[in-house]
């Protein structure tokens, strides 16, 4: 296992950060609405003209095909602009598009691709129901062949950025007697289809980049099915292969530098007892230099990873214990924010209040959203620790 850069990937974290410090955004993005869109989706064109839109598509659909190395510096280097790693331009970069590529006809690639790597369009996806989250087999959300189209009736919810979005990925179920896994469909949605309704879903961190979507009896042509009838379990399973383990990079990155940032804070910040700095405190202290050392163990992690899935020919299981880890990290990273900052953590107004209190929020969904925690122990204990299910 080679976990070293060579000089060409030296070179290459070189540009990079040379690139991002001369063109990333210095106005602050915007968290919601169409706002929100109009600046990821701008940002998004620059990459695309300077050549950086979807480093991991293959360069016959417009993309980079840059090696898993160097998505990982790319991933790196984005991150400590401070941007976001999970933008409205995320599902159409990393889900969709990608699925699209490894199944779609020639004439869906056409249209949809180069929309998705341009900006042109932002991209939700309706997979998770209300009784069909984790367990996303049993979704329920019907479609109805009715001559050359399908007529869609069901219910998504958690659908990111779908207040905003132009077109969905959409799993429904056309055949209602096959077994769970079987009798779904892949299907591009059009978001602007009468019959849909979309209610955004504010959390409490303040964001609204959640929704529900409504689906009555919305018809979308049979022609926007993506592989085959009743076959969209396998087409949703063909996007693990463009993921390949650097998904969480930049997240990793930023949660790093939060930590750095935090302890930079707890070296000024009054202590819990009123009396010196926060940092000298001697629990905080520990779990200051705990969390850090964490850190550095979860980015040792994703190396490995990366250098293993760069010589097989499927991603393995280990995924899963990088997404198990993250989550409990930044949960973990959000509770330390609150007791370094004490009562001062508690400040939530119209501009979400501090950054510290807004990663303490948002951090409870870590272990929800991407696939629950729940979820990711078993996958772990049953294919890396080879239990029985």
């Amino acid at each position: 296992m080679n976990l070293d850069f060579s000089p060409e990937d030296e070179a290459f974290r070189d540009q990079v950060r040379t690139w991002l410090a001369e063109h990333a955004p210095t106005d602050p993005r915007p968290r919601n609405g169409m706002a929100m869109r109009q600046f990821d989706m701008g940002w998004l064109y620059q990459l695309w003209e300077a050549g950086w839109s979807g480093i991991s598509w293959p360069v016959e659909y417009g993309g980079r095909g840059l090696p898993l190395a160097q998505q990982l510096i790319w991933h790196e280097e984005y991150a400590r602009t401070g941007l976001p790693d999970i933008d409205s331009s995320f599902v159409g970069l990393n889900h969709a598009g990608p699925t699209l590529i490894a199944r779609a006809t020639d004439a869906q690639k056409q249209y949809h691709l180069p929309r998705i790597l341009r900006g042109d369009v932002v991209w939700c996806q309706g997979f998770s129901e209300p009784e069909a989250g984790s367990d996303l087999a049993s979704l329920r959300t019907r479609g109805v062949v009715d001559g050359d189209e399908l007529v869609i009736t069901g219910q998504k919810i958690w659908t990111s950025f779908a207040e905003v979005a132009d077109w969905q990925e959409l799993l429904v179920r056309t055949d209602p007697e096959a077994p769970k896994h079987k009798g779904i469909s892949w299907v591009i949605c059009d978001m602007h289809s009468p019959g849909i309704e979309v209610r955004p879903i504010q959390t409490m961190d303040g964001d609204r980049h959640f929704a529900e979507v409504f689906y009555d009896e919305v018809r979308v042509p049979l022609g926007n099915v993506v592989g085959r009838l009743n076959d969209g379990w396998s087409v949703a399973m063909s996007t693990l292969a463009f993921e390949r383990g650097t998904a969480f990079t930049a997240s990793q990155v930023a949660l790093a530098d939060g930590i750095e940032r935090l302890i930079a804070v707890a070296r000024t910040h009054p202590g819990p007892s009123g009396r010196g700095r926060a940092i000298d405190d001697d629990e905080l202290g520990r779990r200051l230099a705990r969390i850090r050392s964490q850190a550095a163990s979860l980015r040792a992690m994703t190396y490995a990873t990366i250098s293993r899935n760069a010589r097989s020919p499927l991603p393995g299981p280990e995924g899963s214990m990088m997404k198990l880890y993250y989550s409990d990290l930044h949960q973990e990273f959000g509770r330390l924010c609150m007791d370094v900052l004490g009562v001062d953590g508690l400040a939530l107004g119209p501009d979400h209040g501090s950054d510290w209190t807004h990663e303490y929020l948002k951090g409870f969904s870590t272990s929800i959203g991407g696939g629950t925690s729940e979820i990711q122990r078993n996958i772990i204990g049953e294919r890396v620790l080879g239990l029985p299910r």
